[in-house]
């Protein structure tokens, strides 16, 4: 039976420096423009919504001073993580239109409630042009966490916001995979040593995109499920302009959309979110349009009439090996594999397994199994100087 969509908005520009000392990050807007152009109608979707940002003032923030915006970011992690929880116990597939890099916090949290709802833990399919890995342990400060997303999320950074509620990390660093960064990423060894695999653009396109989200597939294996994050500077700006760090060397539209496409063809697939489009930088809209073409081609298996409605793996047996992590993942060497803040390789099947469906007591009656317990230089994610 066909998956349905459910549509909403996280309009935050929070996690990003003022493009100028007189302005916002445009960022917020690109749910509106999306929706301007029918997304919702051409993918059937139940319209869940807009979850409204507080107001952007980085006030007297100065470096040495922590993430700007924390406190505003945290509460509203907290408050999306309520929202695609509830739309995940509707049993809807979520597509969250961001918005900066940092709803990705709110989606996290959401899906280590969920792992540790029924008893599992979820993975993180991160397509982004950047690794956002800036932390304080590889930068001499942090301050925009649109930067510094995937390193939040795997547990680096304050507390405030790595560990809302208690959970830290939301993601276990073998638990991510990242796909679409460039060759030359500035924080792509701390990735290597941190044991979270990467699949850079070159790498990319040599496997195609297909077999690129295939390879993703067979990397969360021992997940539950995954969530999949898309940050559109994953494209190159000569086709995508219209974001705040625009990055030579990314992929075109069509192979985004087989990416997408080959992410989501699977029940196991929970979500998906859209991130860094700004349409101040778009004023006849026709970047919107690209996007939505994409995102609606790109989403086609979910709404497909024989498509498997969302199912969470079980538990993969407990490992011995000592280096192994508490659900049985040995993590052995580490498999190969930006934003910043306000002012300053590779193999490719699906994941499979039989599914526990209406049995567990936590969201939406899934069956899955608990979660123990930035950076390229751009106009608005630089830290703020």
């Amino acid at each position: 039976m066909m998956r349905r969509i459910a549509v909403l908005d996280a309009p935050t520009n929070l996690g990003l420096r003022p493009p100028t000392s007189t302005s916002v990050p445009g960022c917020g807007k690109a749910p509106g423009a999306l929706r301007d152009h029918e997304l919702l109608a051409r993918l059937g979707a139940r319209d869940a919504g807009c979850l409204t940002a507080p107001r952007y003032d980085p006030g007297d923030w100065r470096p040495g001073d922590g993430v700007c915006h924390a406190r505003e970011i945290s509460g509203y992690s907290t408050a999306l993580a309520d929202r695609i929880g509830a739309i995940i116990d509707r049993g809807e597939f979520p597509l969250v239109l961001g918005g900066d890099c940092s709803v990705l916090l709110g989606s996290a949290l959401a899906m280590h409630r969920l792992g540790e709802a029924v008893g599992g833990r979820i993975g993180l399919v991160f397509v982004d042009g950047h690794s956002d890995f800036r932390h304080p342990g590889n930068a001499s400060y942090v301050g925009a966490a649109a930067g510094e997303d995937l390193a939040l999320v795997t547990g680096r950074g304050q507390a405030d916001l790595a560990a809302i509620e208690g959970r830290r990390p939301y993601f276990r660093d073998i638990d991510v995979v990242v796909l679409g960064i460039r060759a030359q990423d500035e924080y792509r060894l701390d990735l290597q040593a941190a044991g979270i695999i990467t699949r850079p653009v070159p790498a990319l396109r040599a496997e195609g995109a297909a077999r690129s989200a295939q390879w993703a597939h067979e990397q969360l294996a021992d997940c539950a499920g995954y969530w999949v994050h898309i940050d559109v500077d994953v494209l190159d700006p000569a086709v995508m302009p219209a974001v705040d760090a625009p990055d030579p060397g990314g992929i075109a539209f069509a192979e985004l959309e087989i990416l997408l496409a080959g992410l989501v063809d699977t029940p196991h697939c929970l979500g998906v979110e859209l991130t860094v489009f700004d349409p101040d930088y778009d004023p006849d809209g026709a970047y919107a349009a690209e996007i939505v073409n994409t995102v609606v081609a790109g989403l086609a298996p979910v709404v497909a009439p024989d498509a498997v409605a969302p199912r969470l793996l079980p538990p993969q047996p407990q490992s011995t090996d000592s280096g192994s992590s508490t659900f049985g993942r040995s993590v052995h060497g580490p498999p190969a594999s930006r934003r910043s803040v306000p002012g300053s390789s590779d193999s490719g099947s699906s994941v499979s397994g039989s599914s526990v469906s209406g049995t567990a007591s936590g969201p939406s009656g899934y069956g899955t199994r608990a979660s123990g317990p930035a950076d390229a230089p751009g106009r608005a994610e630089e830290p703020v100087s």
